[in-house]
């Protein structure tokens, strides 16, 4: 009897906690839209102030423009407000031609920073690197201003001339870069042949068409290959600044045949999202290295972390940039934009990218050769063999090759990208003793 007692009881301490509830949510929702209504009524009184009694006349757009810059800019360094030429600035951008210096920046720890120039741009060619800071634009300092600000004062016409204060690590003093302008057509996808079977491909950033690019080069790579295969592909995406996520996504695809490849979390249920990996009607089962530095950030580092965690290849170089959270570009009625920050990435395995970045799986420093080293490379490119030596007898003398001239050419500029690159030289040592230790047989008999 007693025990029949007591289910009601619980059943109203229930209700009477669901109400509870009920009311503390009501209440917390009230006192919010409060809050709200009285900043609103704060922001409309300082709009007023100073459209009554500022030393100038000011629209009343300009300050609104300004209120939103502001707002947006103190939630994270990659929020920003768009003005309508912004915005068509940035779908532009996305196409891939535009006219500039060839840079991507961010703001970082109040300051603007070079995440990466793109391969074969003026900045490129005159020596700026990842991690320099912006300390002036033209003169004009660019503590306090926005990316699109900055942005839109390195863009210009091709001919015209921008110079950039820049800061870097090691430098006693700040050194000025005059950098003149020029069409920035981003061909995102390069490659060639280091040896036999093994070939390179380069993403320098990751545009509309990079993923249907990327298949016509390993289609090509491939069937210049005398089994029609590789033996082994190094994927450079040291210096990618990323860009599109579909791309990265389907570049990733392209080598996993299933399983997740990136997905993202964010408050609203349309920001979770999953992206998984399709089986290839062609597939690339072949041993992969990828490159990647401090530059490489945002959808390069979802294409690192997803073939680092499917374990399709091997990471090398040195920790990424960091750079993991979404930004969702949102028009406004009148031509502007919002690119607010809504989600975070994660890697298949539950990596947070952000402010963490990739670790290799091999750390390699970049170690650029001095003059010094070069020569005495240069000095050591022929050594001496029987084959040198006056009178040496030959066996089987070896038939002149066609197109030699061409294949040496060809040779000089591999070995002398190699020499100077000391991260691809290792890549290639990797994958070529890779294949060596699959052909041999450990078992003694």
């Amino acid at each position: 009897m007693q025990k029949k007692k007591i289910i009601p009881v619980i059943i109203v301490l229930i209700i009477i906690s669901v109400i509870s509830t009920a009311v503390l949510t009501n209440s917390e929702t009230n006192k919010e839209e409060d809050d709200i209504y009285a900043n609103l009524r704060l922001f409309s009184n300082a709009l007023n102030i100073i459209q009554e009694n500022y030393v100038e006349k000011v629209s009343s757009k300009k300050l609104i423009y300004g209120a939103i810059s502001g707002m947006l800019r103190d939630l994270d360094p990659h929020s920003s407000f768009l003005k309508p030429d912004d915005y068509k600035e940035l779908q532009i951008e996305t196409k891939g031609s535009f006219g500039g210096i060839g840079i991507e920046i961010t703001i970082r720890k109040g300051m603007l920073t070079i995440v990466a120039p793109l391969e074969g741009t003026p900045a490129d060619r005159l020596g700026l690197k990842a991690n320099d800071i912006i300390l002036k634009i033209n003169g004009e300092l660019t503590k306090d201003m926005t990316l699109m600000e900055a942005v839109h004062k390195m863009r210009g016409p091709k001919g015209t001339k921008v110079t950039l204060t820049i800061v870097r690590k090691g430098w006693k003093a700040p050194k000025d870069f005059e950098i003149v302008r020029d069409i920035i057509s981003i061909k995102s996808v390069r490659s060639k042949m280091l040896e036999p079977g093994y070939g390179y491909v380069r993403i320098t950033s990751f545009q509309s068409s990079t993923a249907k690019d990327l298949r016509k080069t390993l289609r090509k790579l491939e069937k210049s290959s005398k089994d029609k295969t590789l033996k082994g592909l190094i994927l450079d995406l040291r210096n990618n600044p990323g860009g599109l996520l579909d791309q990265a996504v389907e570049v990733s695809d392209i080598f996993l045949d299933k399983g997740l490849i990136v997905y993202t979390k964010g408050r609203l249920k349309n920001q979770q999202m999953e992206f998984v990996a399709h089986k290839n009607k062609t597939p690339h089962n072949y041993p992969i290295i990828v490159l990647v530095n401090e530059g490489t950030a945002s959808a390069s580092e979802i294409v690192a972390g997803a073939l680092q965690d499917h374990k399709r290849a091997l990471i090398l170089g040195v920790k990424t940039f960091g750079k993991g959270s979404v930004q969702t570009v949102i028009p406004l009625r009148d031509g502007s934009a919002m690119r607010l920050t809504t989600a975070l990435y994660y890697t298949p395995s539950g990596r947070s990218i952000q402010a963490k970045g990739i670790e290799p799986d091999i750390v390699v420093q970049r170690t650029e050769p001095t003059k010094e080293k070069k020569k005495e490379e240069n000095e050591m490119m022929t050594p001496i063999r029987e084959i040198n030596l006056k009178h040496h007898m030959e066996i089987n003398k070896p038939k002149k090759e066609k197109n030699k001239v061409k294949k040496n050419n060809h040779s000089k500029e591999i070995e002398k990208l190699l020499r100077e690159d000391n991260q691809l030289s290792m890549a290639l040592d990797l994958l070529k003793s890779w294949t060596i230790f699959a052909q041999m047989s450990f078992q003694q008999k």
